[in-house]
């Protein structure tokens, strides 16, 4: 459901409102990820204040802020605030209004065994009346009213990305081929790992051991070895059909992990070559990070 009045598109200043459960926390996140300075659980009070900061502030010219009924306040004075801020063409500010459907918010509630603010000591569907109830004034005010019912967290953060820029928006995902030294220990944000130890290994020449998977010599000696082609060539093939799933799923980062002994010569140049191949991707940013390449041989 979409309620149109004025265009979201190209808003400087946007509210974030609605039923509690309705999806205003990962609302705000997916605005954070769209280039907007986020706040939540503001203070009616403090709008304002907010509001003038962005205004002066070119580097945070582009704010977002949840507001609801968490805040005692908010429904007896929200309307005369927002509508003066309204009045300000300059900072160009949008209400979002975010509902769902009664039997969904009971639902989500009953998932994450939270208290509904306004009914810390009574039923869910209690409190959910009461607010839908109390907040019909506020969402006649909305520039947009999203009902996420139907939702999952994606789809909720492509409408917004389509709301702010006023058009269909790719998603974007940051692609880490990050090289490691299990010596070390394996890193802790790797979303995937991939053990190339089965290489020979460079640290055992000595003319190679100070150099790292960078070097040309290095390069050139693992690269004579038939089955590190076809290690990259394996990985590159899985990951062209791995990360357009992710992409269409949503995620926003991915981290390949590519681990040898110490983190230096193998890993580095896999990690390296693997970015190299995979640089093409649409909608995919690719960087290569070497976590061990500094620690030196052992």
């Amino acid at each position: 459901m979409s309620k149109a009045r004025v265009p979201v598109e190209g808003a400087g200043f946007i509210v974030v409102t609605g039923l509690s459960g309705a999806g205003k926390s990962q609302a705000i996140r997916a605005l954070e990820d769209l280039g907007y300075y986020c706040v939540d659980n503001l203070p009616v009070s403090l709008l304002p204040v907010l509001a003038e900061l962005s205004e002066r502030q070119s580097e945070h010219n582009r704010v977002a802020v949840v507001i609801d009924v968490r805040e005692p306040r908010f429904v007896s004075d929200f309307p005369r605030v927002y509508r003066k801020l309204k009045t300000n063409k300059r900072l160009r500010t949008r209400l979002i209004f975010l509902e769902a459907g009664h039997a969904e918010l009971v639902r989500r509630f009953s998932e994450t065994r939270r208290p509904h603010p306004l009914a810390p000591d009574r039923p869910i569907t209690e409190g959910l009346a009461e607010e839908r109830a109390s907040l019909r004034p506020i969402r006649k005010l909305a520039d947009k009213v999203v009902d996420t019912s139907k939702l999952n967290v994606h789809e909720l953060r492509q409408q917004l990305g389509e709301l702010v820029a006023g058009r269909r928006q790719a998603s974007k995902l940051v692609m880490t081929f990050l090289s490691f030294g299990f010596q070390n220990g394996p890193p802790a944000e790797a979303d995937l790992i991939f053990d190339v130890r089965f290489l020979k290994n460079p640290h055992w020449v000595p003319a190679l051991r100070p150099q790292t998977g960078r070097d040309p010599a290095v390069a050139a000696y693992i690269r004579r070895q038939p089955v590190a082609r076809a290690t990259i060539k394996k990985l590159t093939t899985l990951l062209r059909w791995m990360v357009p799933l992710y992409v269409q799923e949503g995620k926003s980062y991915l981290t390949v992990a590519i681990g040898c002994t110490g983190g230096r010569h193998r890993s580095v140049y896999v990690a390296e070559a693997m970015k190299r191949e995979l640089s093409d991707l649409k909608s995919v940013a690719v960087r290569v990070r070497h976590r061990d390449l500094a620690k030196g041989p052992r």
